[in-house]
């Protein structure tokens, strides 16, 4: 029997595949998905975000303040 908390390999590969699981085909979202930094739906190309957990949405808002701050330095020498 599978488990909610660690899915297997197989659960985890169809959750990536599944369309329904992607909003305008490049946004993952998927509230089963506990995992912040899912693979890319395209094998080998890297990873995205889940935007259904709010723990990746608020890793991206610390990297892009984060860039942010390092562009206004840079610009305000």
């Amino acid at each position: 029997m599978e488990n909610q908390e660690n899915p297997n390999q197989e659960t985890l590969e169809k959750w990536s595949k599944d369309p329904k699981n992607w909003i305008w085909g490049i946004f993952y979202y998927n509230k089963e998905d506990k995992r912040i930094f899912p693979p890319k739906k395209i094998e080998g190309m890297g990873i995205t975000i889940n935007f259904a957990n709010p723990k990746s949405v608020l890793a991206l808002l610390v990297a892009l303040a984060f860039f942010g701050m390092v562009t206004f330095f840079i610009l305000n020498k």
